[in-house]
């Protein structure tokens, strides 16, 4: 079969959240985009992720009209509790800044976009094989074999790189454009989903002198908790009584007892902070995980990909509604801006809460008087909650 040509204003690689919000509010100005996506839709729907969403990215689902399931099915967090010394500390977020966050599955935001897209009428195409992208500089041309395999061309005024950590757009920018900023961390999450209810109705961060544990909910008799481990750890050597016995030595303690079941899942996470700079290479823009990721402790991933695509759709929109340029000029500062603080939160929560594989006692000492530093402090505390809950006035 001969190649199909076919022309839109925005392509878009990358299906997940990221994207399919970009084509969601690009359509709300009647700007057209075709997004492609390798992986399928149960591939995404079945890939089981957590999920923190601040007041800002919720808002971004409600009132751009993808849905309001978030409001009836999330659950809405009003603080977290750091504990340490075997004793808990509640940050107050209602109190301290006037905001929450929503635990929300990244699966179930995928799964609202992808149906608000469908019933929109968007192009979306999954399982797409054989990209490839050129003439980034000037009018960007993406080849690809769809599901069915006929092969097309699609030529765009712009391409949107949403296409994940593993981005092929991201690295079809020439070496001596791009600069990456690179932190790797000496320890992983040991994350697992039990049968089990709910041990605390808020996040629990748990520091202590055997490691963190994060102990987190999913629905009222299925968990999602995690602990600090070394990041070659193997999950073959885990089976449950040693995992619960971890998680014991990390939270249990004056009179607060974790609630156990049977382990259902449970994976090693690497921890990293990675940034590419500048998020924008001629007419091609990355967003999301193709241009930076951040340790999971300070809950930003999500939340990053869709400020990113909010910034970009303004530059977009203001592109093809005055044939204004300078808020696409500016879009990689401006999202940027936003990153290095979630990157600079991220370590911060990171380093404070873990304990590094070479810590000695005056490290751990240091560490826990950090800790009282923040829980004794309104500021501080102030500090945390604005963090976590997202900054006001951007974008």
């Amino acid at each position: 079969m001969a190649r199909k040509v076919i022309t839109t204003q925005v392509a878009i690689m990358g299906a997940g959240p990221a994207g399919l919000m970009l084509s969601h509010l690009l359509a709300t100005s009647g700007i057209e985009s075709i997004v492609i996506e390798v992986r399928s839709h149960q591939e995404i729907a079945e890939t089981v992720r957590a999920g923190i969403l601040e007041h800002g990215s919720v808002n971004l689902l409600v009132d751009s009209g993808v849905s309001d399931r978030v409001l009836r099915d999330g659950d809405r967090h009003d603080g977290i509790e750091l504990r340490f010394n075997g004793e808990s500390h509640r940050i107050d977020f209602k109190e301290l800044v006037g905001e929450s966050v929503w635990l929300y599955p990244q699966t179930d935001v995928f799964l609202d976009l992808a149906a608000r897209r469908s019933i929109d009428g968007g192009d979306v195409r999954y399982s797409v094989t054989n990209t490839t992208i050129d003439d980034l500089e000037d009018r960007p041309t993406v080849r690809f074999t769809d599901a069915d395999g006929q092969d097309f061309e699609i030529q765009a005024d712009f391409l949107v790189g949403a296409d994940g950590s593993r981005s092929h757009c991201r690295s079809q920018i020439p070496e001596a454009k791009r600069k990456r900023h690179f932190h790797e961390y000496p320890f992983a999450w040991l994350g697992i989903l039990a049968q089990a209810p709910r041990s605390s109705d808020e996040l629990i961060y748990a520091n202590s002198g055997n490691g963190f544990a994060l102990i987190s909910q999913r629905t009222e008799d299925v968990q999602r908790m995690y602990f600090q481990c070394d990041p070659k750890e193997n999950v073959a050597d885990w089976d449950d009584e040693r995992i619960w016995s971890e998680f014991r030595k990390r939270v249990n303690g004056n009179g607060f007892e974790l609630k156990e079941g049977p382990v259902l899942e449970k994976m090693v996470l690497p921890f990293r902070s990675f940034v590419q700079t500048p998020m924008r290479h001629g007419n091609l823009f990355l967003a999301g995980d193709a241009a930076h990721t951040v340790p999971p402790t300070g809950a930003k991933g999500l939340n990053l990909a869709l400020h990113d695509v909010k910034v970009l759709f303004e530059g977009l929109d203001a592109f093809y509604g005055s044939r204004s340029s300078a808020l696409l000029e500016s879009y990689s500062d401006r999202a940027l801006e936003r990153v290095w603080k979630a990157q600079h939160f991220s370590y911060w929560m990171t380093s404070m809460l873990h304990t590094s594989p070479d810590a000695d006692d005056f490290s751990r000492a240091r560490q826990i008087g950090e800790l009282h530093s923040v829980v004794s402090s309104r500021h501080a505390r102030a500090y945390l909650a604005e963090s976590y809950t997202g900054w006001p006035g951007e974008g």
